[in-house]
């Protein structure tokens, strides 16, 4: 891949200044020719605690495999989910939509 396609992965593995941050990534399985390559960051709200998050680690598996395919090196993060099926009927209600505030600013950062 061109370096223009992974400018903003540079800023975090190249150069001197950035061993420990290649250091950490080598514990986690990265190899020399991924740091030549875009790291893309893939989110799975995955939990089996509801049944409307319960696959998403499926379909994170299947980004995980385009990333791959492209020429990308995947990393999976979690986000922390809610359900409204949980909340309803207590006091849970009044943090629903706060929550999904809370989801989305993980996912920004």
């Amino acid at each position: 891949m061109a370096p223009k396609d992974k400018k903003t992965s540079l800023t975090t593995t190249e150069g001197i200044g950035r061993a420990p941050n290649r250091a950490m990534l080598r514990a986690v399985g990265f190899h020399d020719d991924d740091f030549d390559r875009p790291i893309i960051g893939v989110a799975s709200l995955f939990s089996d605690i509801t049944p409307c998050n319960a696959h998403l680690d499926r379909l994170a598996r299947k980004g995980i495999e385009g990333i791959r395919t492209g020429g990308g090196v995947p990393q999976i993060y979690g986000a922390p989910t809610a359900s409204d099926g949980i909340m309803m009927g207590h006091q849970g209600m009044r943090y629903s939509l706060v929550s999904r505030e809370v989801i989305a600013d993980s996912l920004e950062v």
